[in-house]
């Protein structure tokens, strides 16, 4: 790699990474505020729709964004499904002092708890393209469940969804969500197009 190169692509693994602690912080004001709790109807759900189509938009659209994330080891897109073992467990958390319907948090935590613990079972497997597109494929089922529940029981005004759209949880569905959804599509684009 070139030093121009190389200049290149540090500057553009620090624009992700920019781009995802704004986010972050975005996120966590916005809901620390209550902000998130003025949005009516399934609008959480359409926002972490909108989350994922933005950063694959970013993704798709940019060379060097493309080039950055293909030059990372899939295993760190799987390990990046780590959070979701403690996302499972606030969902079931939730859940446990009734502040969330019982069936999102038994789709929602109980599918992003299998989701993390099979990250490292994923590791230990023999090296393959294969189990990795596996691994995202399921990682993705899971998070059409769980915001497709979200979708259905907001529209249906099903009590106590509204407390997703609370402080600190809200940071799941509008953070954690899309960052790690369109890293599954980002990690699958990239295997499919080495093959």
């Amino acid at each position: 790699m070139t030093a121009i190169n190389e200049k290149s692509f540090r500057f553009t693994g620090s624009r992700i990474g920019m781009v995802l602690v704004v986010w972050a912080i975005a996120v966590s004001l916005a809901g620390y505020m209550g902000l998130f709790i003025q949005i009516p109807g399934p609008g959480i759900a359409f926002l972490v729709i909108g989350g994922i189509v933005g950063l694959l938009a970013f993704y798709y659209r940019s060379p060097g964004v493309k080039a950055f994330v293909s030059s990372v080891h899939p295993k760190y897109f799987v390990l990046l499904h780590l959070w979701r073992i403690l996302a499972g467990f606030l969902f079931l958390y939730y859940g446990s002092h009734h502040l969330l319907p019982e069936r999102f948090v038994a789709n929602a935590g109980y599918g992003d708890i299998a989701v993390g613990f099979s990250v490292p079972l994923i590791l230990m497997l023999k090296e393959s393209a294969g189990k990795y597109v596996m691994f995202h494929l399921f990682s993705l089922l899971d998070f059409v469940v769980a915001v497709g529940t979200d979708l259905l029981f907001t529209l249906f005004q099903v009590p106590l969804m509204e407390t997703i759209a609370t402080f600190p949880i809200v940071l799941i569905p509008l953070f954690g969500v899309p960052v790690t959804g369109a890293s599954s599509v980002m990690a699958i684009d990239t295997l499919l197009r080495k093959q």
